[in-house]
């Protein structure tokens, strides 16, 4: 399997730094060399149309050696590490999907994630006040047992919680099987070959979340004179070319995670999240970051969000945002988040990154 990084500046002020489209879009800020694009214009004098896409073929080549390269001591990225996810008993993930009165979306979720090659176990976590009906329980056995491609069919059991609490989501679980947890909301659907792409770029960094909702975090100044941190959504990352997480909306995780999120993280933390109801999955973020001292990894892909509402559609949702940052950096004493500019992409299906 082909995998293509994309950098879009390791080094700003280097001439050799990779061009991108990203890069004209910064150009008047001076934050990239226009020595990409003067090259791209001769090689279109020289070559002429046909032969320059022979030619960009062999430089996206060159890129992917070149990244895979400089990766391997980089984020503890290892195109080759012997993670134990690809011994027989471990050999794909977990998906763990999180619900909230949504069974016509629930359902869909199941029923797509049992299709998936890669799926050794789907388990829903459940916070309701009353327990997942019978015919429920059936229906999704049912359902996993049909869509499911493989001989050995995914293990499909519900996490029942007896409160409501947004920390349920990361409680570990008893007689997990694989080391890869895929973490996704009951709204979001991620497509196979896509959500199997990112499955590979976690096995290459087991310690990373890997994940497909990239946010981003920076330090702001008010108007008296303080700091706080602000919470950047996709625009901020689409207009800076950096990010700083990926949330647990759709991301993958190692199991050790759900132990160290309930019993090593900061207990201020999980109160903050049950009171507020809000912020786990940057609770998350700053907990492998601050295990690793490293940034999560981007993976480029489709997605498709088919819930109407959620969270994140409530008014002042960034404020609360904003505040859970600077609040959870008075726990850690700073904010470990590590921005990157590193996307994985899947070159079979990019002309060029």
């Amino acid at each position: 399997m082909s995998t293509l990084i994309g950098i879009r500046g390791e080094d700003a002020n280097s001439i050799d730094a990779l061009y991108s489209p990203a890069k004209e879009k910064a150009a008047n800020r001076g934050a990239y060399s226009s020595r990409s694009p003067l090259l791209l214009r001769r090689a279109r004098q020289l070559l002429g149309e046909a032969k320059l896409k022979l030619f960009l073929g062999f430089f996206a080549l060159c890129v992917v050696v070149f990244v895979t390269s400089r990766l391997s001591s980089f984020m503890g990225w290892n195109p080759h590490y012997p993670s134990s996810v690809s011994s027989p008993s471990r050999g794909g993930y977990t998906v763990l999907i999180n619900t909230w009165k949504r069974n016509s979306l629930l359902k869909q979720s199941v029923a797509h994630y049992a299709s998936c090659s890669g799926t050794e176990a789907i388990h829903v976590v459940w916070s309701e006040s009353d327990p997942p009906s019978e015919s429920l329980k059936a229906y999704l056995k049912k359902i996993v047992f049909q869509k499911s491609q493989t001989a050995q069919k995914p293990n499909f059991k519900f996490d029942i919680n007896e409160e409501d609490n947004l920390n349920n989501r990361f409680k570990p679980i008893e007689d997990l099987k694989t080391n890869a947890i895929f973490s996704v909301d009951d709204d979001v659907i991620v497509p196979c070959p896509t959500l199997n792409f990112a499955f590979t770029v976690w096995q290459s960094a087991p310690f990373a979340m890997v994940g497909f909702v990239p946010r981003m975090h920076w330090l702001e100044k008010a108007e008296h004179g303080d700091t706080y941190y602000k919470y950047g959504g996709w625009w901020s990352v689409w207009s800076m070319g950096t990010y700083s997480m990926v949330l647990s909306k759709a991301a993958f995780f190692h199991r050790k995670y759900l132990d160290l999120y309930t019993h090593k993280m900061p207990s201020p933390i999980h109160d903050y999240v049950s009171r507020e109801r809000n912020c786990e999955d940057i609770a998350m973020s700053l907990l492998v970051a601050n295990a690793t001292g490293a940034p999560p990894i981007w993976v480029k892909g489709k997605i498709y969000e088919i819930g109407s509402s959620g969270i994140s559609s409530l008014k002042e949702h960034s404020e609360k945002r904003n505040k859970c940052l600077s609040d959870f950096a008075t726990h850690y004493g700073t904010i470990p988040l590590v921005s990157t500019n590193v996307k994985a992409v899947d070159a079979r299906q990019e002309w060029f990154w």
